[in-house]
């Protein structure tokens, strides 16, 4: 049999209308949006089913709304009796996502994350005032070469890799007079793309710090158990179980590196991985995974109709 790894999509994956039809076609996948509305006091899910998009774009409620999505198919396909225990032999997750995969594999309570996932975007939108932070993709250029472009570009500011996705596809992130400064400096070095990302703060760099903090003063109140099987850590690309170190791991990924070009090679050599089921919004993390294992079979369910066809397939 396979081995399979579930991914969990993160934030850039979100699109008004997402999950509605799981919500119309399966009670359970209904209650899942309820429960996260009842979480966070506020009908999120109006926003996620009817939009606006920009309201929908917005960190605070595109993190929990991407978890919601993600839990709600689970529920479903637990319900047709496939679970992450006879499923999957590791969970991973971008972002955002790694709470969706922890809520998957039973280690948070779904109140839990949708809650931590609320506050995450706020804390993270407050932690540098609007426009002083920027972010840019960067497609052509090795890791190596972009580790000396930020080095150039920050003279006295903050320019980070954030996000290192695939091969030839990084992202960077920090002040932007820096930012800039590293779009140009690609451009001449000779990326395919060096563009500047619709997004509302600076993620994943040191300018995170203080929004870092305050995700650790509220992940010490809650519960982690036991993942049912192990996390493959953004920040680590190896896998983990024990909950302190879950802990520990979720408040160093909002300033640190996503490791997630790393992560899918270790599941894909060490992991003996050769099955990526992407589950909720979008299919980003599945071209991404055929990208870095060209031998990898990729699946994305976040529909009525993918779920089906993942059924039919077992």
């Amino acid at each position: 049999m396979k081995k399979t790894a579930f991914t969990f999509p993160g934030q850039g994956s979100q699109t008004p209308g997402m999950g509605l039809d799981l919500a119309e076609n399966y009670k359970i996948a209904k209650q899942v949006f309820a429960e996260v509305d009842m979480a966070l006091n506020q009908n999120l899910s109006k926003i996620i089913f009817a939009g606006p998009e920009e309201e929908l774009r917005l960190t605070e409620n595109a993190q929990p709304a991407l978890l919601a999505v993600s839990i709600a198919v689970i529920k479903v396909l637990e319900e047709k009796g496939i679970t992450i225990e006879n499923s999957a032999s590791f969970v991973a997750g971008h972002s955002l996502g790694e709470y969706s995969a922890l809520c998957a594999a039973g280690a948070i309570s779904l109140t839990d994350a949708a809650r931590l996932l609320k506050l995450r975007g706020e804390v993270m939108q407050q932690a540098v005032p609007v426009g002083e932070g920027a972010m840019a993709a960067i497609l052509g250029l090795d890791m190596q070469i972009i580790q000396h472009i930020v080095k150039q570009a920050s003279l006295g500011a903050i320019c980070e890799i954030a996000n290192d996705n695939s091969v030839g596809q990084i992202v960077i992130s920090g002040h932007r007079e820096a930012i800039e400064r590293a779009i140009e400096l690609a451009k001449a070095k000779g990326a395919k793309r060096a563009i500047s990302l619709p997004v509302s703060a600076p993620f994943h760099c040191s300018l995170m710090c203080p929004a870092a903090e305050k995700m650790e003063e509220a992940l010490a109140l809650v519960e982690i158990k036991t993942p049912i099987v192990p996390l493959v850590a953004n920040v680590l690309a190896r896998p983990i179980s024990e909950p302190n170190e879950i802990r520990k791991r979720l408040v160093e990924q909002v300033s640190g590196l996503v490791r997630w070009r790393e992560s899918i090679e270790w599941l894909s050599s060490e992991g003996e991985v050769e099955q990526f089921v992407e589950i909720g919004a979008g299919k980003v993390l599945s071209g991404l995974a055929r990208r870095i294992n060209r031998a990898a079979k990729t699946i994305s369910i976040g529909s009525v109709k993918e779920i089906e066809q993942f059924i039919e397939a077992k």
